[in-house]
């Protein structure tokens, strides 16, 4: 079944990982780099999008509610609604912390951020 955009319900993870993420201009911003799964609601938590730092070093990683990251075929890579400067004010850590205690703290202020409605409720 396809999706709002037109788009087919299922992907595999490792075809999401490494994808390209751009702002609505067509500016990469940053590239996939995993996908934290909710096991108890069977949804997707966030995708963990990573820019900056250099060879690996100083990078950030923010969660991004699943739901804002929108696949372009044009683009060749997901387009969120949000500028540069708004992924690097938003809430960040390492991939390890972000997904701690169930990752439910770093969830929440993602969709809080963002002002996305949450899927758990």
């Amino acid at each position: 079944m396809p999706t709002a955009s037109g788009h087919t319900a299922a992907i595999r993870a490792s075809r999401v990982i490494g994808t390209p993420v751009k702002d609505q201009m067509g500016d990469t911003i940053g590239k996939v780099e995993d996908v934290v799964l909710d096991k108890t609601d069977n949804e997707i938590m966030f995708g963990v999008v990573g820019f900056g730092g250099f060879l690996g070093l100083g990078e950030k990683f923010r969660p991004v509610p699943w739901s804002v990251l929108d696949y372009s075929e044009d683009a060749q890579a997901y387009v969120v609604p949000f500028t540069r400067e708004q992924l690097e004010a938003a809430p960040s850590d390492t991939i390890t912390e972000l997904t701690r205690e169930d990752g439910a703290y770093y969830r929440d202020r993602a969709f809080d951020y963002y002002r996305v409605e949450p899927y758990w409720h």
